[in-house]
């Protein structure tokens, strides 16, 4: 006997796998047994039975051969019985001994039963049996088949993998008990009128179908009135203790967040993954499609021949010579049951066919390659879970056959608002209170600042830190400013930097009134929050990222003019020309910085409109020549054109015209010579014209009488007139890095001279009267031909050894006491 179990493997899988087996794959495999073993009983029977018996047939006297020694036999293929010798019966039992002998042994029997069974019965009633077992492996190979293809069942292993631990995950217990108290609390003032009416309800039933309750006391010491208040007050406390308590959500633990955001990772990638085609949605049809058509073909045939399983079979073999009989009837011993068990078999193979053609309905009625789940969002409140297509959408529908608990649980892993809830947790067990207050530092506006780099978000411990009045965030993701943002006081300044950040209205409305200073670095357009233009209370902007030539002429930019006390703009860009915008912000701005990273910017003539500028840096703007525009704003006081390509200054003369300009930048371009009509910017008391091709001085220069800085660095200068003693009011003279051969004796009637640059030059003397300038604190001698330094340094008593920037040698070479009396602090 073969049992069964021999086939397992043919039908044996991973015990997950039966969550992408419907009931009607369930169905049909258990029928598929029952078709095996029909097989495996018909393939039994063939081997441990006979297969026919076959006895001569009579039709003429030739036929016969008679015996007197011998009796009739009938004997099997399989069986012996050997001859016996008949005695001559007796007269009186004569008529009772009656028989034909054939004179066959038992040989010629066996020889004839296999001649006969092989020529003379159908071919359908000696293979039934393995048709059966045959068409039943196939059935299951079909059915399987997709588990076992390396194309597929990789697939199919890593979504069962990944859906069996979403299914287990506490965060998902967690993000949907959440989801369910938010609607709990939503639904909250309609459920307490149904409660309340339940109450009632359960109140009067218990006191009908419950027994009395004993009165706590005993009877003689409660008055009638006293006994009606207990029983009143029994019932009523029965209700209140049937209370479902709200699941208390235990927090996750550093090791379960790990692994959660792990597998939204995977989620992810195996979303991107399956999503790109369709193989399992097209395997699963083939192959019910191949079961199908197997099923049409074994139901038209073995109706048909069903009926060539006859328990009589005539035989007529051509065996005369060997046996002396050639006409012969057989009894096919296992016709009758075949029959039965065609019959069986033709009933079950068209319910397993039904069953097909009822899932060829289903995979071609429904759009089982898109999936959507519009009711996981309505249950769950979570709205962003996104629908999905292809291989992911065919396998949810499966999913949603076996249990749709799995689909709602996996979806909470699809979803984007989960995810950040996850991070936002896990950043806050990450970020405690104690660990970002040691990351408080003071910034350079005097302010507590705490930077946060590289987070995946903003943890709301931050909120909790009440002292902070400074928070900078650098390329952080998916930040949003809670409402708790009121509880920081002190917060004027907020620098994002490579972050989008949303914001809660609650928030929004703290930051109108209280944020001073916003500071923004984007790479794309798309993270300017758009909520920064309705911070009234906001005096510095400073913007810092590429806008293209058509942002540039602005349409969001537009949105300034509502900041009413909006003092300083820094835009650091690319833009084309002045935007708008900026011009109707005249009323109250004050400095304005553009640095433009080489980007040439034309049509300044809106600069005129900004009546009120005080400060103004055109920084890298590939100028030319100094924009006639800045000559209009009358009370300019400080202008800094820096990294342009000047060459000529000629158009100074027209500073006369803002005559409270106090401070010129000229540095890092290409002017050759200072025209003499600087003269006329008498109240200046700052210039820099330092890195250009300047080589000679203008005595007119030393005109400007009220210069405190006197930056003259890195340029091609070999002599300094005398006339710069006329600058009593010098502070700082820097002549760093020219060819400055000696230094005129009038420079040192600058008594408040306190810092004096004069490194990298041609220097080979110092004068002693550098002893003059007590105040100064601070020399610069560095590559120089100086060889010996003056003792006379000694009185300048501010100068330390810190501020005297000299080699080594030279320093050594001064007097002990004058060294000593520099290093002193």
């Amino acid at each position: 006997m073969i049992p069964v179990t021999e086939f397992k493997q043919f039908t044996d899988h991973q015990p997950a796998f039966r969550v992408l087996k419907p009931w009607w794959d369930v169905f049909t495999d258990y029928i598929a047994i029952a078709m095996l073993m029909i097989g495996v009983f018909g393939c039994t029977l063939q081997v441990m039975q006979d297969k026919i018996i076959c006895l001569p047939k009579r039709t003429s006297p030739d036929n016969l051969r008679t015996d007197p020694n011998e009796t009739l036999v009938n004997v099997s293929a399989n069986s012996y019985v050997p001859p016996t010798p008949v005695p001559s019966p007796p007269a009186a039992s004569a008529d009772e001994m009656k028989g034909l002998k054939t004179n066959l042994d038992l040989q010629q029997y066996s020889f004839i039963n296999q001649m006969c069974y092989e020529r003379a019965l159908h071919w359908y009633a000696k293979y039934f049996p393995y048709l059966v077992l045959i068409h039943t492996l196939i059935f299951m190979l079909c059915s399987n088949f997709w588990f076992k293809f390396p194309g597929s069942s990789s697939k199919i292993e890593h979504f069962i993998s990944i859906l069996g631990k979403c299914f287990d995950s506490p965060w998902t217990t967690r993000a949907l008990s959440e989801v369910s108290g938010e609607n709990a609390e939503e639904k909250g003032g309609k459920a307490g009128e149904k409660s309340h009416a339940a109450k009632v309800a359960l109140a009067t039933t218990l006191a009908t179908v419950l027994p009395p309750v004993p009165p706590l006391l005993p009877a003689p010491h409660l008055s009638a009135a006293e006994g009606d208040l207990v029983k009143t007050q029994s019932l009523r406390s029965i209700p209140e203790k049937i209370v479902v308590e709200k699941p208390v959500v235990s927090a996750l633990d550093q090791k379960e967040g790990e692994q959660a955001k792990a597998l939204f990772e995977k989620v992810k990638k195996f979303r991107l993954h399956v999503e790109e085609g369709d193989l399992l949605y097209s395997m699963y049809v083939r192959q019910t499609i191949i079961k199908v058509i197997k099923f049409v073909f074994i139901v038209v045939y073995n109706s048909i021949l069903v009926s060539k399983v006859n328990f009589m079979v005539e035989c007529e073999v051509n065996i005369q010579e060997m046996t002396g009989y050639y006409k012969f009837s057989c009894n096919h011993t296992m016709a009758h049951l075949f029959s039965k068990l065609s019959i069986c078999y033709l009933c079950f193979v068209s319910v397993y066919g039904l069953t097909c053609l009822y899932t060829l309905y289903w995979l071609f009625y429904r759009s089982l390659k898109e999936y959507s789940f519009e009711h996981v969002r309505h249950e769950t409140g979570i709205d962003d879970i996104p629908d999905v297509r292809n291989d992911f959408a065919f396998m949810l529908h499966l999913i949603d056959q076996y249990d749709p608990l799995y689909s709602k649980r996996f979806a909470v892993f699809l979803s984007e608002v989960s995810e950040n809830k996850l991070k936002q947790l896990n950043l806050n067990n990450e970020w405690t209170v104690d660990k970002l207050r040691q990351k408080l530092q003071t910034n350079g506006q005097g302010r507590l600042e705490l930077q946060l780099f590289m987070l995946s978000g903003l943890p709301d411990t931050v909120f909790e830190l009440t002292e902070l009045q400074s928070l900078r965030l650098e390329i952080l993701g998916n930040v949003t400013i809670p409402a708790t943002v009121a509880q920081l006081e002190g917060l004027r300044e907020l620098s994002l930097y490579q972050c989008s950040a949303k914001i809660h209205t609650a928030a929004l409305a703290f930051l109108k009134d209280n944020l001073q200073v916003l500071r923004v670095k984007f790479d794309d357009t798309w993270e300017l929050p758009t909520w920064m233009y309705g911070l009234k209370s906001l005096e510095e902007l400073h913007l810092q990222g590429s806008l293209s030539p058509d942002l540039s002429k602005n349409v969001t930019l537009e949105s300034l003019r509502e900041l009413k006390n909006l003092k300083v703009l820094g835009i650091k860009s690319n833009l084309t020309k002045i935007p708008p915008a900026i011009a109707e912000t005249s009323g109250h701005l004050q400095t304005l910085c553009i640095h433009n990273d080489g980007t040439k910017l034309v049509m300044l003539n809106s600069l005129k409109k900004l009546v009120n500028l005080t400060e103004l840096a055109l920084i890298h703007c590939d100028l030319e020549r100094i924009p006639h525009a800045v000559f209009s704003l009358a009370n300019l006081q400080e202008l800094d054109l820096k990294e342009n390509h000047l060459r000529s200054v000629e158009e100074i003369i027209s500073f006369q015209h803002c005559r409270k300009l106090t401070c010129l930048k000229m540095w890092h371009n290409s002017i050759a010579y200072i025209p003499e009509h600087i003269k006329k910017l008498g109240g200046l008391e700052c210039l820099y014209f330092c890195h250009n091709k300047i080589e000679v001085l203008p005595s007119h220069l030393f005109l400007c009488n009220k210069l405190r800085h006197l930056d003259l660095g890195h340029n091609d200068i070999r002599f300094i007139p005398p006339e710069i003693g006329v600058l009593q009011n010098l502070q700082d003279f820097c002549i760093t890095g020219n060819k400055v051969e000696s230094l005129p004796d009038e420079l040192y009637f600058c008594k408040k001279l306190k810092a004096l640059r004069m490194g990298r030059n041609s220097l080979s003397v110092l004068s002693p009267k550098v002893g003059n300038l007590a105040l100064l604190s601070l020399l610069e001698l560095r590559g120089n031909h100086l060889e010996v330094l003056p003792r006379e340094l000694g009185n300048c008593r501010s100068l330390k050894r810190s501020g005297l920037l000299v080699e080594d040698a030279l320093f050594d070479g001064l007097p002990s006491d004058v060294r000593e009396q520099m290093k002193a602090e």
